[in-house]
This record gives structure tokens, C-alpha cells and sequence, in this order.
């Protein structure tokens, strides 16, 4: 099996911009406010569509349907099924995104929903005032977290961060957080399309309503307790994988690349997902297919697929199960 690229849902958004066009080189859009474009998606109803290759036009659950373990890797298969269990996109967030929480999985599955949501964040090319907020700075209860959310100070106990290319966050499930504005990013998360919003700055969506906020379903997902640092703190080096996340749900490293590398997946059982971040690489599989990845392209490597031999000037995300 070759590496497989998908066609970009776009998702036009009250908080849009005009960043991801741009980046993906892609025609039209130009006048719409694409806030996300879903570079990997197995939620229902915003399935992937591959673009490349014999499997041209499936969906991403028809091609694990199909492929099985052979697509996602033994273990990835036994747990998950047919549901693909990793969300990528990119994100423009010319406005501030709302504040918001995400449900762990019991959690989630208290209201009916499959899974919670944990996340994380990789800083593209942001304006130079771009910021995030991320994790609370001070001890709230429950109680004066309410207080805060109708009073409309809640950002106030939040930590607030300026933002630059190659500023990494870690956004596991009950960390309150939002995207400010002028921020520019890649997203990996688990497949779940769930949200709790707490506080929307009294916007108004395109038919003047209000938003609907979840707060006191929020309120039992949050994290109370305080960190002194939400930044995932790395050290870049060129030309070999530096790990940003570990977790239960998926691991990320970033390779910046400008010398020939091999990627060994030989004793990995799972696929794996190479985001372009910056530059253009050309990749090599061990069966013989050859592949080119340019900035803003994303695509998805077998569980059958035993070594990647990379040359270019790239940047790219590397992440799997």
C-alpha cells in the first residue's frame, strides 16, 4: 500500500481567516473565513475523501473497513474497529476561538458520546501578537468558576501565552483553553467532534444568536488544579525526530530536515500521519513508492509500511498510535 493523501474538508467559521487557503495553495475560498481545514477525519459526517492512488474517492472508514489492520496496525484495529481514532487538522483563528473544555472518555460517554477529546497544538507561521490560553493561573472552585463565567472574568484565572512558530501545547482532556486570535496551527486530537463552550465574548453567529454555551457540563469536565508552566518545553535540533507528546492517544515528534533520513517503522504496530509543516521532502517507501509532501499537505502512512527514506528541506509532524 503507498501512502495515502486526502482531499481537505473546509470548515468556514465565524472566527475564520484566510491563512489555510494560502498555505494549501488551493483555488477559490479566497472571499470565505476557512477558521479549519480537516486534513484526516473519520467523524461521521466529515469523512476524508482520499485523493490519490487506486483507492481514489473512498472514504477514510470505508478504507479501515476494508484494510483493516493492514491500514492501521493489529492493535489499533482490535481497539478501535472502523473508527479512525485521529483528528488532524489546521487551524486559522483570525478571532479568538471561545473558551472551551473537552470531556475525558468516561466523561464523554456519560452523555452518549464514543469518545472524550485530548489534543494538542504546533505553532505555524502566527501574527506577532498571536497568544493562546491555556490552563488555569490560580485556584477557582467549581463554585467561582460559575461566578466568573456570568460575570464574563473567566479569562481572567486563565493563562495567557504569546505564541510563535514552534511553540508547542499539550491539551489533554479538562484543560480549559481557547485559540486567540491571530494564531495559525496544526491540531492533533483524538476523533471526537466535542465541545463544551464556556464563554463566547457575547458573539453573535451569522443569523445574530448567541452561541450556545455548556456550562455547567464544563464545569464537571474542568481540571482545577494549577500548573506553573502549560507550554510543552523542547529543544529543536535539525535532522532527527525530537519527541513533543506521549500520551495514551497518540505520540508526535517534529523532524526539521534538510539532509536525507530513514524512518524506521519496522517494530511500530500502527500507521502513521507526516504533517508538512514547511518545505517540500520527496519519501521512499519500502515497497518502492514515492511520494512528495509540500507544506500544508498531510498524509497517511500504512501499518504495512516498514521504512520512509526522506530527502528535501522540510518540516513535518510525525504522529501515530
Amino acid at each position: 500500500m503507498e501512502p495515502i493523501k486526502f482531499c481537505p474538508l473546509l470548515k468556514e467559521t465565524l472566527w475564520g481567516g484566510n491563512k489555510i487557503v494560502s498555505f494549501k495553495h488551493i483555488e477559490g475560498h479566497q472571499d470565505e473565513q476557512i477558521g479549519e481545514s480537516w486534513e484526516i477525519s473519520g467523524v461521521k459526517g466529515s469523512e476524508s475523501i482520499v485523493a490519490n492512488g487506486p483507492y481514489k474517492g473512498k472514504t477514510l472508514t470505508e478504507m479501515v473497513d476494508s484494510m483493516k489492520d493492514k491500514l492501521v496496525g493489529t492493535d489499533n484495529y482490535r481497539r478501535f474497529g472502523n473508527e479512525f481514532p485521529l483528528l488532524i487538522k489546521f487551524i486559522d483563528a483570525k478571532q479568538d476561538l471561545s473558551i472551551q473544555v473537552h470531556p475525558d472518555d468516561e466523561k464523554a460517554r456519560k452523555y452518549g458520546l464514543r469518545n472524550g477529546k485530548t489534543e494538542m497544538w504546533f505553532i505555524m507561521d502566527s501574527e506577532k501578537d498571536a497568544f493562546l490560553l491555556c490552563g488555569l493561573k490560580e485556584k477557582i472552585t467549581p463554585e467561582q468558576y460559575t461566578k466568573m463565567v456570568e460575570e464574563g472574568t473567566i479569562c481572567d484565572a486563565i493563562a495567557k501565552y504569546p505564541v510563535k512558530a514552534d511553540d508547542c501545547f499539550f491539551i489533554p482532556s479538562g484543560r480549559i483553553h481557547s485559540i486567540g486570535s491571530g494564531s495559525f496551527l496544526a491540531e492533533i486530537q483524538q476523533t471526537s467532534d466535542v465541545t463544551y463552550r464556556i464563554y463566547d465574548f457575547n458573539r453573535r453567529d451569522k443569523n445574530g444568536n448567541l452561541r450556545e454555551l455548556h456550562t455547567q457540563k464544563a464545569a464537571e469536565c474542568i481540571d482545577y488544579s494549577v500548573q506553573k508552566n502549560y507550554r510543552n518545553e523542547y529543544v529543536p535540533t535539525k535532522n532527527q525526530g525530537v519527541s513533543l507528546v506521549n500520551c495514551k492517544h497518540f505520540c508526535t515528534a517534529v523532524y526539521d530536515l534538510d539532509q536525507p533520513m530513514t524512518l524506521d517503522y519496522s517494530e511500530l504496530d500502527s500507521f502513521v500521519i507526516i504533517i508538512g509543516i514547511k518545505g517540500e521532502g520527496v519519501f521512499n517507501d519500502n515497497e518502492g513508492n514515492t511520494t512528495t509532501l509540500h507544506e500544508g499537505e498531510t498524509m497517511l502512512i500504512p501499518a504495512t509500511t516498514k521504512t520512509l527514506n526522506v530527502s528535501g528541506t522540510i518540516k513535518i509532524l510525525e504522529t501515530y498510535v
